[in-house]
């Protein structure tokens, strides 16, 4: 018996230019798509790839030949003829201006990239105050057994709103509270976890890009200066817990399973899990 896998309606490709370079994409893809076939680093913090793109951060704009204002790559459709170019003086001068004033507000030392682009940028955190750490004021909440929410570390990007909302669990749990300065991401009326509609998939720590959520594991570990991210290894499984065949990738380190995450590209799960599959890996480890 032969099995036939659709592979979805072929989509016409589109011409234009990128830093000077012709390019070729499927219509419907992004700035960012094109600059990431061709090769070229284009920082990301609020993007996520199994996520509608939000332009929160901004640290991925680019200029548009023509445009008023920088375009965000990450959800700027690519047009026939359009000019881009990526590293223009005022794009990088756009992209340290955001890193500066992320880095001045909140606590980016468990954003991954993000010291290298401060570097590469030549962004200077410090002339907008002192150290993000010590100003935040917004002590970890650590309130159950599974997550840890750190919102001295939120750049305040949704994405874990969207996860937890319509574009993956339709839980609800999570929404942004109040204004200004003061906003950020809370459950209803600001209750602890264990009090609210919280399921603990664990699917807005997947998307988290900066660490304000965080396995308890993850966080005890840091706390104790044992976590070593380097030194730890990924083996893709499956899932034993039911028959749906989630992708399990478990994160071991001096062989006890610290976390795990899900492949974002695995047609089951893209990325997300249950309660079981993210946090349920205890008993592997059960000496008893």
């Amino acid at each position: 018996m032969t099995t036939t896998v659709p592979l979805g309606l072929p989509r016409r490709l589109i011409e234009f230019t990128l830093d000077d370079e012709p390019v070729r994409v499927p219509e419907g893809s992004t700035i960012l798509d094109a600059c990431t076939a061709a090769g070229k680093d284009i920082p990301t913090l609020c993007y996520g790839d199994t996520l509608t793109p939000k332009n929160a951060c901004r640290v991925c704009v680019v200029e548009v030949e023509g445009a008023r204002t920088l375009a965000p790559a990450c959800s700027r459709r690519a047009e026939p003829g359009m000019e881009v170019r990526t590293g223009t003086e005022r794009a990088r001068h756009s992209r340290k201006i955001v890193l500066e004033l992320l880095a001045s507000s909140v606590d980016l030392s468990t954003t991954p990239h993000v010291a290298g682009w401060i570097r590469e940028y030549g962004a200077e955190p410090d002339r907008f105050g002192p150290d993000a750490a010590t100003v935040a004021d917004r002590a970890p909440k650590v309130d159950n057994d599974l997550y840890v929410r750190d919102y001295s570390k939120c750049i305040m990007c949704y994405k874990c709103v969207d996860a937890c909302g319509d574009q993956w669990q339709n839980t609800f749990a999570i929404s942004v509270a109040g204004r200004g300065f003061d906003n950020t991401i809370a459950v209803e009326h600001d209750a602890s976890l264990t009090d609210s509609a919280c399921v603990y998939c664990g699917n807005c720590i997947e998307v988290c890009p900066t660490g304000a959520l965080s396995f308890k594991t993850e966080f005890d570990m840091r706390a104790a200066g044992t976590w070593d991210e380097p030194s730890q290894t990924e083996t893709t499984t499956i899932c034993a817990y039911c028959g749906v065949g989630c992708n399990l990738t478990l994160h071991v380190q001096e062989n006890e399973i610290v976390k795990v995450t899900s492949p974002h590209d695995n047609p089951v799960t893209h990325g997300n899990l249950c309660i079981k599959g993210r946090f349920g890996f205890q008993h592997v480890q059960n000496r008893d």
